[in-house]
């Protein structure tokens, strides 16, 4: 019996995936970086992408969670798939700092709010649920990229403490704190997230079929890392930025060598799937996480070549851009007609 639209639109509900919240981070930070680089135009498109983006999926998810909560748990369960509720973390981060570049500094700080809360019970309830709950056993062997978009949550949480940090009446100490703190637990999970993804690499079987777009994630969560660090040198002085701002600086160079090392790794891994493997091209919501990374390190590159004045950083960073901008065209196309096949008109007899 064919399905109807009402039938097709519960099923996709049920099936979205909890990361798709990368949306909103991609648009969210391609815009970012055209606002800086004054394409105002693109930018506020761009903006309005990722607003409806976000109310549509915060919608969705609220509906996911009432109607389909099996389906919900399931995910926590699932070490692959569980890390990516972490996205809705950063997603909310970086569309309050764009709306903070526009003035609007209370929208940023509700959202970082909100944001941070869900950082800290994602980051207790999911490694619990998806990593030393009641899974089989070695679960390093389900480790995949998805597990550094915790990275990603938490220096996203930097980045929207040090964002709003010099604008503030009160509260600048201890947003200093969190700016620190937050970008601190991020470097270590980034650790932990490497060495765990490398076991998973080379000990257990490992096809084109499992080389995901999610890996990309890698790179972005090493570029948001050299971000936040960037916009933490930048933050007005406050005794915990005065004591790591050196530091902090230092690193923020050495992790953007590494992010730009990993972009040749990752395009190569793409071609041998893609063109080697004969693995078909074709529109998944993990797309998205490919389109964040590349906007991640543009921005990233931009904000880093003013902060330490680095004026190569910073061209390679607004090239950079336009490539993040294309590949935001062509997934966001692929999204619209995918919608529109299998969802509004429904797949052909």
């Amino acid at each position: 019996m064919p399905q109807t639209l009402a039938d097709r639109v519960r099923t996709a509900v049920e099936g979205l995936t909890p990361g798709y919240f990368a949306l909103v981070m991609a648009s969210g930070i391609v815009s970012v970086g055209m606002e800086l680089q004054g394409h105002a135009s693109l930018s506020r498109l761009l903006l309005g992408v990722c607003a409806a983006a976000f109310v549509v999926l915060l919608g969705l998810t609220l509906w996911r969670f009432m109607a389909y909560r099996r389906a919900t748990v399931d995910d926590f369960l699932d070490p692959r798939r569980a890390f990516g509720f972490f996205t809705f973390v950063a997603g909310t981060n970086v569309l309050g700092v764009r709306l903070g570049m526009d003035g609007h500094h209370g929208t940023t700080a509700a959202m970082l709010a909100l944001a941070g809360a869900a950082w800290l019970v994602l980051g207790y309830v999911v490694p619990w649920t998806a990593v030393l709950g009641p899974q089989t056993r070695p679960v390093v062997a389900t480790a995949n990229g998805t597990w550094f978009i915790w990275v990603v949550a938490s220096e996203s949480v930097a980045v929207a403490a040090a964002s709003i940090e010099p604008v503030v009446g009160d509260g600048r100490r201890e947003l200093a704190l969190l700016a620190v703190v937050s970008w601190s637990v991020g470097v270590f999970l980034y650790a932990a997230a490497g060495i765990f993804v490398s076991l998973r690499l080379m000990l257990y079987d490992f096809g084109p079929e499992e080389l995901t777009p999610p890996y990309w994630v890698a790179m972005g969560a090493m570029a948001i890392t050299v971000l936040a660090g960037a916009r933490i040198v930048e933050m007005a002085d406050a005794p915990m930025v005065d004591a790591t701002r050196g530091l902090i600086a230092g690193l923020a160079v050495v992790f953007w060598g590494f992010a730009t090392w990993l972009i040749p790794v990752l395009v190569a891994a793409g071609w041998w799937r893609h063109v080697t493997r004969r693995i078909p091209l074709r529109y998944e919501p993990t797309l998205w996480s490919i389109v964040f990374p590349l906007g991640m390190y543009a921005v990233a590159g931009i904000y880093l070549g003013e902060a330490d004045r680095l004026p190569v950083v910073h061209t390679i960073g607004s090239a950079e851009l336009w490539v993040a901008f294309a590949a935001w065209a062509m997934v966001l196309a692929g999204m619209i007609l995918h919608v529109t096949r299998s969802v509004l008109l429904g797949p052909r007899p």
